[in-house]
């Protein structure tokens, strides 16, 4: 466990409650913010000098009626009071408190109620209110902002959940930004809180090597890290699977990176329920066009830092945004869970792996014959396939992604690297101790087919230097443009060998 406090990025938290300030804490899901809240609320009630209590929002999900809403986080008001053995704001829920002045009314009398100590209200999961709920909930805690004080009503309240206020306030006003005179522009600081660094997953095993003797290799920690880029809930995930599952919870020999990579296979093979949530994303309109542009690698100039869509896709920790790469998926791990998931219908549907030739006498991996595999069913099912396929613009990545997990089959690793504005997606392959790299690009109707094949020359040489210096490396071109369709299988197919690296025309 590290504290969460420590992540926050502009929080000024003693500020917050000595000048009685509104604020907002947001991140995505499973970054440690519940854990804050309730940690912070602990160390307020324990000082003496105020009263805190966390309230969670998660009820309203789905309210859309402003009434119905507003008894409900009443409701969740008195139930979090009682829970934290603070005294309850019982009102009756009758006439007298419409809608509109309820919560007005709740935070009031448990203001006097807790006084002589201040009040601060942590309300989690506020990002499950939209609509009028929303626009009310924000309007009743202003109203009550201008009197806030010892008695009054609360001196401090932290909205917290996935995204910024603004994005809560355009949602619920159809997508009209908010202007100055929008129901919360008494909101003081916009908090984020951050992944782990290195040394923080180093400091959280180094708290397992200290209780239980267990160690973990340099080498471990760097690929965790690579892999999850700190997202506290994989990190964890993937710290627990290595010292339970992969070995027995029993055994507390060294961790090494085969640990954390099997480790990393089962987490992604488990569907677990934060990986899921995220792939069930992918069907939202916004997030598709984002998505689809990162991993066809395409140059969008509408895709920016201050576009929605991004906005939208970054709040939700799909994206991240990456000086010398541009837009990325935000790890490797989530970049594999997505692509798993919009690929599985391909998966699912391709013949048995014994049906290829794609292994050597020894068991090994011959690219060569599985490569050669694909072409054969590239030119006998992507015209159908495609017609049916959800993200067209992808199609190529997704069918040849699926193709190498279903022979590869768990037993191989495949690292992707995409980013939009790059045209390219990498392919780093390891099967049984060998290491291959792919390299795919597109070619479509704009594009010069040369400068793309010369482009992609260099650019896989370099990728190969980087992530597996020698390896045998392949360069697959997918000739995308309108008067392709036009020529025969036998003019689209080919196979050429350039220096190290072997050119695939599909």
């Amino acid at each position: 466990m590290l504290p969460p406090a420590d992540r926050l990025v502009g929080a000024q938290l003693d500020r917050y409650v000595g000048d009685k300030l509104y604020w907002v804490l947001h991140a995505p899901r499973q970054t440690g913010k519940t854990t804050f809240l309730q940690d912070w609320a602990r160390k307020i009630n324990a000082g003496g000098e105020a009263v805190a209590c966390y309230v969670s929002l998660e009820s309203c999900q789905g309210i859309t009626d402003r009434a119905e809403a507003m008894v409900n986080i009443h409701k969740a008001v008195c139930a979090s009071s009682e829970k934290a053995g603070l005294p309850v704001p019982e009102l009756p829920l009758d006439t007298a408190y419409s809608a509109e002045f309820l919560l007005q009314n709740t935070m009031q009398k448990w203001a006097k109620l807790v006084s002589p100590k201040p009040l601060v209200v942590l309300f989690d999961e506020a990002d499950v209110l939209t609509g009028d709920p929303l626009i009310s909930f924000l309007r009743q805690l202003r109203s009550g902002f201008a009197d806030r004080g010892v008695g009054k009503f609360p001196v401090s309240i932290a909205l917290v959940g996935m995204r910024d206020l603004r994005d809560y306030i355009t949602a619920a006003k159809d997508g009209i930004a908010p202007n100055p005179g929008s129901p919360f522009n008494i909101k003081e600081d916009s908090v984020f809180i951050s992944n782990f660094n290195k040394n923080d997953v180093a400091a959280l095993f180094a708290q397992r090597t200290e209780e239980t003797g267990q160690k973990i290799t340099d080498e471990a920690i760097a690929y965790l890290y690579e892999q999850s880029w700190g997202q506290p809930w994989i990190v964890n995930n993937l710290f627990k699977r290595a010292t339970i599952q992969v070995l027995d919870k029993d055994d507390y020999q060294t961790i090494t990176l085969d640990h954390i990579a099997t480790a990393r296979e089962q987490m992604i093979l488990a569907r677990e329920t934060h990986l899921d949530a995220l792939s069930v994303r992918l069907h939202d309109p916004k997030i598709r066009r984002v998505i689809e542009t990162i991993i066809a690698g395409q140059v969008d100039f509408s895709i920016t830092r201050t576009n929605p869509d991004i906005e939208l896709a970054t709040d939700l920790g799909l994206i991240k945004w990456d000086n010398a790469a541009g837009f990325k998926i935000s790890n490797p791990i989530y970049e594999d869970i997505l692509t798993r998931h919009l690929n599985s219908s391909y998966y699912d549907n391709l013949p048995s792996p014994t049906e290829w030739k794609w292994q050597k006498a020894d068991g090994k991996l011959d690219m060569e014959s599985l490569l050669k595999e694909f072409q054969g069913f590239w030119r006998s099912h992507s015209e159908i396939w495609e017609e049916m396929a959800g993200y067209t613009e992808v199609f190529p990545h997704l069918l040849l992604t699926a193709f190498l997990q279903r022979l590869l089959n768990g037993g191989g690793r495949t690292d992707r690297e995409v980013a939009a504005g790059r045209g390219r997606m990498d392919l780093r392959i390891e099967y049984m101790g060998d290491k291959f790299i792919i390299e795919i690009k597109l070619v479509r109707n704009r594009d010069n087919p040369e400068k793309v094949r010369e482009d992609g020359l260099r650019q896989i040489a370099d990728y190969r230097d980087k992530a597996a210096p020698g390896a045998p490396s392949y360069l697959m071109i997918f000739d995308r443009r309108d008067k392709t369709k036009e020529k025969s299988w036998d003019e689209r197919i080919s196979w050429e060998k350039v220096g190290e690296i072997t050119v695939i025309g599909c």
